[in-house]
């Protein structure tokens, strides 16, 4: 399939997925801070400056389902050797549009928080912003491809009340005009169910690859 990163990401967060033909596409990265893979409905797309002949040839040699080459542990451990890049999880991927309307939650705009979810924020996105709720607290960056990125984080007092769906909501509202994405370990089932709560849709899975 053509385009570049950038394009499959808007292209899929509207809804338009690359074809389901069991392919894998594999393009550039759009900066030097992130590399990876991206698994859609029967294809997948591997962004990296490394050449897609070694991409190809690797898949190839796993042995295994085509449709879960990409994704498999031997070849995300080859991706890692080759580039030199560390990698927490395979997260699934979920995006959600912009939503019109005011937050539930009350907020108010952190200038230089040093919480350990920010402080994480920073270090996978650019242009980061905080906000501050009873009991939580909302981030919104640049992540991948410059996509609009969202995490929270829900004080143990404050859970089982509704809160991270709200704050996720929230980002929803302060987007403006464009989605917003979210990455959540396929095991965190709370906040995969607060993240479909609040309107937002799964559209695959990644696995992102960062420098050390």
């Amino acid at each position: 399939m053509a385009g570049n990163l950038r394009d499959i990401l808007a292209a899929a967060a509207r809804g338009v997925f690359p074809a389901a033909d069991g392919g894998t596409s594999v393009v550039p990265q759009h900066g030097g801070r992130d590399a990876g893979v991206v698994a859609f409905t029967a294809h997948s797309v591997v962004f990296t400056d490394e050449d897609e002949g070694w991409v190809r040839e690797t898949l190839a040699s796993l042995g295994c389902d085509p449709l879960a080459a990409t994704m498999n542990a031997r070849f995300l451990a080859a991706f890692a050797e080759r580039t030199g890049r560390t990698t927490d999880t395979i997260d699934v991927l979920l995006a959600g549009v912009p939503l019109p309307g005011r937050p539930e939650v009350a907020l108010t705009e952190v200038a230089d928080p040093g919480h350990p979810r920010v402080v994480a924020a920073r270090r996978r996105r650019d242009g980061v912003r905080v906000w501050a709720a009873d009991g939580g607290v909302l981030v919104l960056g640049r992540g991948v491809a410059g996509r609009l990125e969202v995490a929270v984080e829900v004080a143990p007092g404050a859970r089982h009340r509704g809160l991270g769906r709200r704050l996720v909501a929230a980002a929803r509202q302060l987007a403006g005009r464009e989605p917003v994405w979210a990455q959540v370990s396929a095991g965190n089932a709370r906040s995969l169910r607060a993240f479909q709560a609040a309107g937002y849709r799964p559209v695959g899975s990644e696995a992102l690859f960062l420098r050390p």
